[in-house]
């Protein structure tokens, strides 16, 4: 399921980005890979804020309806 629905407060891994390989160089640089774990602090508007590692970073409606979790 994409970010934008999963639920928040929960551990989840990402396993696919569809994006470019702009988009996806540009996530790597930020923290967010496959297999990699996140966790989404809040959802508006399609906007997610979420812990990537330490850090908490937020996506607009376009990246994070590319952003596939498990």
């Amino acid at each position: 399921m994409p970010i934008v629905i999963a639920p928040t407060n929960c551990l989840l891994k990402i396993v696919r980005i569809a994006a470019d390989d702009k988009t996806k160089k540009h996530l790597e640089n930020l923290g967010i890979t496959l297999n990699s774990e996140i966790t989404i602090l809040s959802c508006s508007g399609g906007s997610v804020v979420c812990r990537v590692k330490d850090g908490r970073i937020a996506l607009d409606r376009d990246i994070s309806t590319k952003i596939f979790v498990a």
